[in-house]
């Protein structure tokens, strides 16, 4: 029983820095030009810059579109990144997160 208590703080303490190194890891996605979404590897997003020049009027649905494209680019490259994290971390070697 000490010893699956022992495991269970253990990996708690791999978790925790887990975290710690995924809310550091930042992620740049430019997937359309004029537009740049950066989020970390939490999946918390940081900023979202779109140039001047794309704020028209009649742009309303494309920037809207390279928006949704862009950000669901940037989430699936920060679950990528805690994926191969976790691959490389003792204890958190889980079949299907390659």
């Amino acid at each position: 029983m000490l010893d699956q208590v022992k495991k269970l703080m253990e990996m708690k303490k791999q978790a925790d820095i887990l975290k710690k190194e995924l809310e550091a890891t930042i992620i740049e996605v430019q997937e359309t030009r004029g537009i740049k979404v950066v989020v970390n590897g939490a999946q918390i997003f940081q900023s979202i810059d779109i140039e001047e020049g794309l704020l028209t009027a009649g742009n309303k649905n494309r920037i809207q579109m390279d928006l949704l494209r862009s950000m669901n680019t940037a989430v699936k490259r920060s679950q990528q990144a805690a994926a191969n994290k976790m691959k490389n971390m003792p204890g958190f070697n889980l079949p299907g997160l390659s």
